[in-house]
């Protein structure tokens, strides 16, 4: 009797995932070439529940896509005699070369402040950690800097009201991948909301890979330097002795 009691202590203890995210993704690779000029993802999925829909508060959802993430070095730049030159500098511990977040709603009625520390949703939670030296007071400042910066290339992205929710069911939002990708796997994730607060949440890859030339050139430069080192000098020569030799041909026409 008093194990049944403790049986029923921990059933009732335990969380109900009583909605689930089943995710569905237009592509998970995507082939980096010579030529390549970026890519969109056409992110959809359903929600798998085990009861009634609730309505009320009403279901949002947030998606991101995180590429790899690295160590990064922020400089600030000051005019000092006329020429400009760098003064203090931030070391970042990690930040991901390509962030995008899509929310069905404003990023702060979809996901309180808790969640977002909670889960590193946002931008600059996705972005770790700051050391910085004791004379730099303003650490902050070099994030939102470098978040200005890899926004402006495309890489850092918010895209608020983007993921279309049909009955409460059905989601979907389209993620556009800028052409200066970096090569790895690409985490994404699917956030089901109600109230601010995480009641589901989903984890898939999509894997970003050089292909072709770019794939071979690659390689090349990481495995045989030298050798990619003349390569690309007999390259050079080359392209510049066809020049030469197309303006002579113009000239003499």
């Amino acid at each position: 009797m008093l194990r049944l009691a403790l049986l029923l202590l921990v059933a009732l203890a335990a969380p109900l995932r009583a909605e689930e995210v089943v995710l569905g993704l237009s592509r998970d690779t995507v082939s980096i070439t010579t030529n390549f000029e970026g890519s969109e993802i056409l992110i959809f999925g359903a929600v798998k529940r085990e009861g009634p829909i609730r309505t009320d508060p009403p279901l949002e959802v947030v998606i991101t896509v995180a590429g790899p993430s690295a160590p990064v070095t922020v400089r600030r730049k000051e005019r000092v005699a006329g020429i400009w030159v760098n003064t203090d500098a931030v070391e970042i511990d990690r930040a991901p070369s390509f962030y995008a977040v899509a929310t069905s709603g404003p990023m702060e009625e979809v996901v309180r402040d808790t969640e977002d520390l909670r889960h590193k949703i946002s931008i600059p939670r996705a972005i770790r950690s700051v050391g910085a030296p004791e004379e730099v007071q303003d650490a902050a400042a070099f994030t939102d800097a470098l978040i200005r910066i890899r926004k402006r290339e495309g890489r850092y992205a918010l895209a608020e009201g983007a993921v279309d929710v049909t009955e409460q069911t059905l989601f979907s939002t389209a993620i556009d991948m800028p052409a200066n990708l970096t090569e790895g796997d690409y985490a994404t994730r699917i956030f089901l909301t109600r109230d601010g607060r995480v009641v589901a949440d989903f984890e898939s890859v999509i894997g970003v890979r050089k292909v072709g030339l770019e794939r071979f050139l690659f390689t090349l430069s990481r495995e045989q330097p030298l050798v990619y080192g003349l390569l690309s000098l007999t390259i050079a020569i080359a392209a510049g002795w066809a020049a030469s030799a197309a303006f002579r041909m113009l000239r003499r026409g």
